[in-house]
């Protein structure tokens, strides 16, 4: 296949929380664009984004509007995604979607370009972009798992409000000015319950055994990506945060795996910055994550309650690599493997 020296991009949702950052994220990267297309609903038809400096009116996402596009960056939902991709990819077009849509699709690669950049080879036109918090928890797993093989992995979330989209960032602002001005708030803004000052463990709707979809995305999601023989047992709780998820991950493999050994490699690892001096308070947060693009990394230790056991404390802006970051890296990928 040859290649070209630059791409025809399309980022459709272009004017929400996420399709903003993908359009930061293909500037802040260099990505070798030759045309920049923005898309998004008809209402939104003729407004202005800004790109590489320049203003770029958008276009109804729409299938005619595909014409001459080498990637699409999807950003729009589920339903918009099963509308439009297949339509762009008909036209020539390989799809980056990052809604649930396709993720567990077996006609459509689930990818972390750190983690299992090798299912992109053989596609067939739509590339899912997995779940924010599976992102960062497989992106600090896979070194781990590489030498010791993990067994079982048990996992707390601790994710932001930006995860729910611009009416739950807004609505925690709302809560928090309305409680801190009247001690109560008439009535929640956010979610079905209050989430300024509070812990929702709450996150997408309940499915059969009391999980939530969002914990079932985790456990089926690092099956797909990572193996399928790990045992994930997951809790998916709401905080209020505006960026920045964090993870208690506590994983047991089938090899020893010691703090130190479990440092240098993730301090080799790819997408991985370590946060980790226990004697001067230093460990990631979700404050330190805000114009971060590496998955961080801390509170190393081992588990003394099982033979081969690890806690590890990880954060990721979900906005960047838990969304925008990871789909234009999965564009690069398609480059550097020329599968474009």
């Amino acid at each position: 296949m040859a290649k070209k020296d630059r791409y025809n991009i399309a980022v459709v949702g272009a004017m929400g929380m996420v399709g903003t950052e993908m359009i930061k994220t293909l500037e802040r990267r260099g990505f070798p664009v030759a045309e920049f297309r923005p898309l998004d609903v008809a209402e939104n038809e003729g407004k202005e984004v800004q790109y590489n400096g320049q203003g770029y009116k958008v276009l109804e996402a729409k299938f005619e509007n595909f014409k001459d596009i080498d990637i699409a960056i999807f950003s729009a939902g589920g339903d918009a995604s099963e509308a439009l991709a297949p339509g762009a990819v008909e036209q020539g077009a390989v799809v980056v979607d990052n809604s649930n849509q396709w993720r567990m699709d077996p006609n459509c690669p689930l990818v972390v370009p750190e983690v299992n950049p090798e299912d992109l080879d053989g596609h067939k036109g739509i590339i899912a972009n997995p779940n924010c918090s599976t992102i960062q928890m497989l992106v600090a797993l896979k070194p781990l798992h590489d030498y010791a093989n993990i067994k079982r992995v048990v996992v707390s979330t601790y994710q932001a409000v930006s995860g729910s989209g611009l009416r739950a960032f807004e609505g925690l602002r709302d809560e928090a000015i309305e409680y801190l001005d009247t001690g109560a708030l008439k009535e929640p803004k956010a979610y079905g319950s209050q989430i300024a000052f509070n812990c929702l463990p709450h996150i997408d709707v309940f499915q059969a055994g009391g999980y939530t979809k969002e914990e079932y995305k985790m456990v089926n999601e690092t099956h797909k990506i990572l193996d399928k023989s790990i045992k994930v047992s997951p809790t998916c709780v709401r905080v209020p945060v505006w960026y920045g998820h964090s993870e208690s991950v506590n994983i047991e493999t089938e090899k020893k795996l010691s703090r130190a050994k479990a440092l240098e490699l993730l301090g080799k690892a790819a997408g991985i910055k370590v946060v980790d001096d226990p004697d001067k308070e230093l460990y990631p947060t979700p404050l330190m994550s805000n114009d971060e693009d590496l998955t961080m990394v801390g509170r190393v230790r081992e588990d003394a309650t099982i033979e081969n056991g690890l806690n590890l404390w990880v954060v990721s802006n979900n906005i960047r690599k838990g969304a925008a970051l990871n789909a234009v890296q999965v564009a690069e990928t398609l480059l550097e493997r020329n599968l474009i």
